[in-house]
C-alpha cells in the first residue's frame, strides 16, 4: 500500500471504530506502519471531519518528532513502542470499548472462554496495572502485556489490538470486545468452562493462515 492509500484506510478505520460501537468520541487512537516510520491518528480531532493530510507521521526511530500539520495522539509513543518490538505487527489499534474497559477496570484477564481467543496468538488476554494516558510508564506496561499476542487490556483504560495489517487489527478490536462481552456475561450467568492450553495452542496454529488478509 502507498502511504496515501494507508493514510485514507486509518480514517476509514477510525470512523468504523466509532460506528461498530468500538470506540466513543476522539479517546481511541490507530496506526499503521509505512516503512521506518509511522502513520498515527492525530490528537482530539473528531473522526467525522478527520482528512487524511491530517494524519502525523513519525520515524519510529524518534523521540516525539512528527511532520504533519496537527499533533500526534498523545498515545504515540504507546504505538511507536509496539511496532518497535513487534516487526510481525503493520498496524495498531487502541479503544476504549465498553466490555473490553468493563474488565479492564476489574483488572481482568480474559481466560480461553471461547476458542476465537486463539486469534490473539494466546491463550488468555492478560490486563495490565494502570499507568497514565499518553506515559512511557503505560506504553512499557502495553508491550510488556502483549508479549507475543495480539491483543492486551490497559488496567482501567481500554484495550490494544495488533494486526499484520490494518483490516486484520480492526478485525481483532471486534473479536476482542466480543471475547470481553462473552465472558462478562458469562460470569453473570456462572462460571465459565474453560478451553484447555493444548486445545487453544492448537487453534493458534489453525488461526495462523484464517481470515482477512492485508498487503503491507
Amino acid at each position: 500500500m502507498t502511504e496515501e492509500s494507508k493514510r485514507e484506510a486509518i480514517v476509514e478505520a477510525a470512523r468504523s471504530m466509532n460506528a461498530l460501537g468500538l470506540n466513543q468520541g476522539t479517546a481511541g487512537n490507530i496506526s499503521a506502519r509505512d516503512g521506518d516510520a509511522m502513520l498515527i491518528t492525530p490528537s482530539g480531532i473528531s473522526y467525522a471531519t478527520m482528512t487524511p493530510q491530517m494524519i502525523a507521521r513519525m520515524p519510529l526511530a524518534g523521540d516525539g518528532v512528527s511532520e504533519g500539520p496537527l499533533a500526534p495522539s498523545s498515545e504515540w509513543r504507546m504505538h511507536r513502542d509496539i511496532l518497535r518490538a513487534r516487526p510481525d505487527v503493520q498496524a495498531v489499534v487502541h479503544t476504549h470499548s465498553i466490555y473490553a474497559t468493563t474488565l479492564a477496570t476489574l483488572r481482568r484477564d480474559i481466560p480461553p472462554v471461547h476458542y476465537m481467543i486463539g486469534i490473539f496468538r494466546t491463550s488468555r488476554i492478560r490486563c495490565t496495572d494502570y499507568a497514565p494516558f499518553g506515559t512511557q510508564a503505560l506504553s512499557d506496561l502495553a508491550v510488556e502485556g502483549l508479549g507475543r499476542a495480539h491483543g492486551v487490556l490497559l488496567g482501567n483504560h481500554g484495550m490494544i489490538a495488533l494486526g499484520e495489517g490494518l483490516e486484520r487489527a480492526m478485525w481483532r478490536a471486534v473479536e476482542l470486545e466480543t471475547l470481553a462481552r462473552l465472558y462478562y456475561l458469562a460470569r453473570i450467568a456462572g462460571e465459565p468452562v474453560l478451553i484447555s492450553e493444548d486445545e487453544i495452542e492448537s487453534e493458534i496454529v489453525r488461526f495462523e493462515n484464517y481470515g482477512l488478509k492485508s498487503a503491507k
